[in-house]
Formats: C-alpha cells, sequence, structure tokens
C-alpha cells in the first residue's frame, strides 16, 4: 500500500512455514527494540537470524529503517548471498541486503549452527571503545560479563569472502566481539539472549567512556574477582539471558507501535 502518507509491505505470512513467521515476528521486534534503545545507524547495521530447518537466514533490507521494518519486511537468503525470498515492496523500490552485513552475518551463520541470532551495530559507545588500544575494561559488574570478550582487527568495510574464516576465528567461543576501529557485535542462541547481550555490552561502554571522562583514577578490580563474576554469567549457572525481559519488551513494543507484527 502507497498513498503518500502509508508505507505498507503486503503481509507474507502465508507464504512461510509458522516457525519462520515466528522468527520474522521476534527479529522485527529486535529491530524496533534497537531503534528504542538508541543502537541504530539509520538504515545501516544488521540483526540476522536462522531461519528453522533451513540453511538460511533472515536480514532487514537495505534502505529500511529499524523502526518501520516488520515481520513480513525482511529478507530471506542463504548462506551464500542468494535472495530466497523477497517481500513485495510497495512503490518501484526493490531494496536488497547491504553486502557487509551479508559477510559477516553469513560467516558466522554457515560454520556456526547452534548460534540462531547476530548482531552489529556501530553505535558512538561502541565505535569510541572500539578504537581504544585498551578496549573494554571490566571494572563494573556489568562489563565483567564480558571480561573475555572478542576482538577482530580492522581491515576495512567487510566486503571480501576471505575476511569470514578470521572473523569466525576471532570471535571463538565467546558471545561478544568488538570490531576494531568499527563496532560491536553479538550472538546468541536466541534472538533475546542476543539482544539481551548487545543491551548489556553497550551499557558496559558508555559506562567505561563516564568513567573515563572524570579524570579520576578507576578502582581496579582483582582479577580473580573479576574472573569469579565472569563465570557467574556463563551458561549453566544462571537461566538463559533474555528468559524474563523478552516477554517484557515486546509489551513495551505493543504499547508504542505493534506494526513489526505484520
Amino acid at each position: 500500500m502507497l498513498d503518500g502518507t502509508t508505507w505498507r509491505v503486503p503481509s507474507m505470512r502465508h507464504k512461510v512455514s509458522p516457525e519462520e513467521w515466528q522468527a520474522r515476528v521476534d527479529l522485527a521486534a529486535c529491530y524496533r527494540l534497537v531503534d528504542v534503545y538508541h543502537m541504530s545507524d539509520l538504515i545501516a547495521n544488521h540483526v540476522s537470524v536462522r531461519v528453522p530447518g533451513e540453511d538460511a537466514f533472515l536480514i532487514n533490507a537495505y534502505g529500511m529503517l529499524y523502526e518501520e521494518i516488520t515481520a513480513s519486511s525482511l529478507m530471506k537468503i542463504d548462506y551464500d548471498g542468494n535472495v530466497l525470498l523477497a517481500p513485495d515492496f510497495p512503490g518501484e523500490t526493490q531494496y536488497g541486503v547491504n553486502r557487509a552485513g551479508f559477510v559477516i552475518h553469513s560467516a558466522i551463520h554457515r560454520a556456526k549452527p547452534e548460534l540462531h541470532c547476530v548482531a552489529h551495530t556501530h553505535t558512538w559507545p561502541g565505535m569510541a571503545i572500539s578504537a581504544l588500544e585498551c578496549g573494554l575494561i571490566p571494572n563494573t559488574q556489568t562489563s565483567m560479563r564480558f571480561g573475555k570478550i572478542s576482538y577482530h582487527d580492522f581491515s576495512g568495510v567487510v566486503l571480501d569472502l576471505s575476511e569470514q574464516a578470521r572473523l569466525v576465528r576471532d570471535l571463538g567461543d565467546n558471545n561478544a566481539m568488538i570490531l576494531r576501529n568499527h563496532g560491536l557485535l553479538t550472538v546468541g542462541h536466541t534472538i533475546p539472549e542476543c539482544f539481551n547481550a548487545l543491551h548489556r555490552l553497550e551499557l558496559s561502554c558508555k559506562t567505561q567512556i563516564a568513567a573515563m571522562s572524570c579524570n579520576s583514577p578507576m578502582i581496579q578490580v582483582p582479577q580473580d574477582v573479576i574472573d569469579q563474576t565472569y563465570m557467574n554469567y556463563q551458561p549453566k549457572t544462571r537461566r538463559p539471558f533474555g528468559l524474563l525481559d523478552w516477554p517484557a519488551l515486546l509489551r513495551k513494543l505493543d504499547k508504542i507501535d505493534p506494526s513489526y507484527r505484520d
């Protein structure tokens, strides 16, 4: 539908399985939440989710703001970048998939089938920490969750498939990685888990910048305390991240604008 004031992508619910539709709804919600919590960057960056039972994943159409992404507006592509299912966009514009987004996300989805969601952002706190030689300092309880965070050195815009192996190698078994001179990346077994990690990593970056800006010595936490706190955040020591907050976040979105479900 296109009437000058309304821009709506026709529903794709009848074209996909119930499992894929649920993944679409949750991914669209994740995009909206990234925007609500001020982690979006116009049409740039991406959050992706593996399509249940398929060697494919869902990702945003390059050209849409996070605040307007819906379950039906997501692109379905395979690990080689082939578009398997595209929305029927209104008007003459037919959006595609950003090359850098495909390279980063397909690398992880192909190599780590146990991970279902990947998120990447270019926020000012994330980019600031990515440009610091010290990286993320684990000197708050929240940042200690990322006490063993991964790092990936910058070698230009991620357009070359040859970088995929290095991305996967640098991520290792961690659920978060700082792309140096670039931004942040988190992964998760579920969309709620991945978003929770992204939100906490962003908060950790903001807190570090705030503390460093005070021009006052920072308290150094003993390494054994950092290690103990880090372990308290690991799997099997607590409930899965996102399990409790995701339903509440969806209620928040439904109050703001439930159109992500379309």
